[in-house]
Parts: C-alpha cells; structure tokens; sequence
C-alpha cells in the first residue's frame, strides 16, 4: 500500500501560513512560479538599514507541500538577510536531492521529509525560498 502524499505536520503547517494575504492586496510584489509543478506566490518585504527583513506579506497557490514550506519559511524569515535565505536554497536543494542533511538554519523543514521521494514536489517547497530571496534583492 503506498502512503499517503501528505502527512497530518504538513496539512497543519499548509493551513498555517503566516502573514498571509490576497493575491490582489499584493499587486507589485515579487511574483514567482515554479516551473515543475505551477505553484506560484508573492512576497513582499520591508528592510531594515542592515538589510533584513522586518516586514513580510506572502500569498500562496501552491500544493500542500508548498504551503507548508511558505508557512516554515514565513515563520522564521523576520530578521533574515539575503545571504542567510540564499545559503538556506543551497542546504534545502541538497537536502531534497539526497546531498545533505536539513538545513538546520531554519527550523522545522523536517517536516518536509516525507516529499524527499516526491521529486515532482521539491520545486513547491523551493518556492517560497526563492520568491522570498528575490523579493529581498528587489526591495534593496
């Protein structure tokens, strides 16, 4: 028998996504799309004078599996900086392509395990990572 594609920890990280607001309320924000699987979301972010995140608005379609990853990425972003989010896509793309370890930089993507297998899912949990890193090089 095969397991089910989603675990009860990523429904409940997917229905608990920070900061969360409409797509319309997001005009101009950083838009982005992942190619694999046509999840898309916006961010958008304010800096502080050291260039890290103070504010932060997202809005999200994407599979559960994306949603759970904008929820941990929405959920430990504030005060983050580009070089902290781009070495976080480094560690994650490694981890999901069976390279490394989670990224222990930012707490709770073992949640994400069980997508490990579901390569057609990986370009989800990436996006919100990605969309946030350029949101942050756009609002510098």
């Amino acid at each position: 028998m095969t397991e089910p594609p989603y675990t009860r920890d990523i429904l409940r990280l997917a229905a608990s996504i920070p900061y969360l607001e409409p797509f319309e309320e997001l005009a101009g924000a950083t838009e982005r799309r992942s190619p694999t699987c046509g999840s898309w979301m916006r961010i958008a972010v304010e800096l502080d004078w050291a260039d890290r995140i103070v504010r932060l608005r997202q809005a999200v379609e994407a599979c559960a599996y994306g949603q759970a990853s904008a929820a941990l990425m929405g959920g430990h972003a504030m005060a983050r900086s580009a070089e902290e989010v781009s070495r976080t896509i480094t560690e994650l793309e490694d981890w999901l392509a069976g390279k490394g370890e989670v990224p222990a930089s930012w707490p709770g993507l073992e949640a994400l395990a069980p997508a490990l297998s579901r390569t057609g899912r990986h370009g989800a949990i990436l996006l919100p990572f990605r969309t946030l890193l350029a949101a942050i090089e756009e609002a510098k």
